[in-house]
């Protein structure tokens, strides 16, 4: 069975879609570890409460970015994980952990990617009279936000609309494709290689799979 290990930074309600996919078997996988940068993320009680090792390092222990980033890049290979997963984790990654990870890190971004990478993406499609927002699963790479799309689900912008509004119609998106990809992963289906997201041995356009 293939090993997960999360990155999270607080309340974990994507931790929370991939362990109940695992419980499920839409996953055919196991989350081994669940990693923070904030001791007090929720999500590392999500961790405990399903038996899983929680950990987190706190950067204030370090000297800089790239030391954060040995350290935990060895604490995530005491697990031996197939793939490394960042569900709501909100450092910036070292060149050198991506490159350690290449090829199995995933991560999920609250927009419709290449548009809004960073932060603040609903109250940039706010601000900016957007009609659709939506997110993202990609693989990971230096470039922020920039690594290959896999796929993206879309939501619409309603008049009136609130950033909390928005933030739960885009989570309720996420806590369904997340798992997918996952899944899509682990059963072998799923890679990249030369820069690009391949499904099913087929490249996949600048905007991921067309589910629709």
């Amino acid at each position: 069975m293939k090993k997960l290990v999360v990155l999270i930074s607080g309340n974990g309600s994507n931790l929370q879609s991939i362990l109940d996919a695992c419980a499920s078997g839409r996953i055919h996988g196991s989350v081994a570890a669940v990693f923070s940068n904030r001791a007090a993320a929720y999500g590392l009680t999500r961790a405990q409460e399903a038996g899983i090792p929680a950990h987190s390092l706190a950067a204030s222990d370090f000297t800089d970015r790239e030391a954060f980033d040995r350290q935990l890049i060895a604490e995530i290979e005491a697990y031996s994980p197939d793939l490394i997963v960042l569900a709501g984790y909100m450092r910036i990654l070292s060149s050198a952990f991506v490159a350690h990870f290449h090829d199995r890190l995933l991560n999920i971004h609250p927009s419709l990617l290449p548009k809004y990478p960073g932060l603040h993406t609903h109250r940039q499609a706010l601000e900016n009279g957007d009609s659709e927002h939506g997110t993202s699963v990609h693989f990971v790479t230096d470039e922020l936000d920039g690594g290959p799309v896999i796929l993206q689900a879309k939501v619409p912008v309603f008049p009136g609309d609130s950033e909390a509004e928005i933030t739960e119609r885009v989570q309720h998106q996420e806590h369904a494709i997340y798992p997918m990809v996952i899944g899509w992963f682990v059963e072998g289906r799923l890679a990249m290689r030369d820069g690009k997201a391949w499904l099913d041995g087929e490249p996949l356009p600048p905007q991921g799979y067309a589910n629709d």
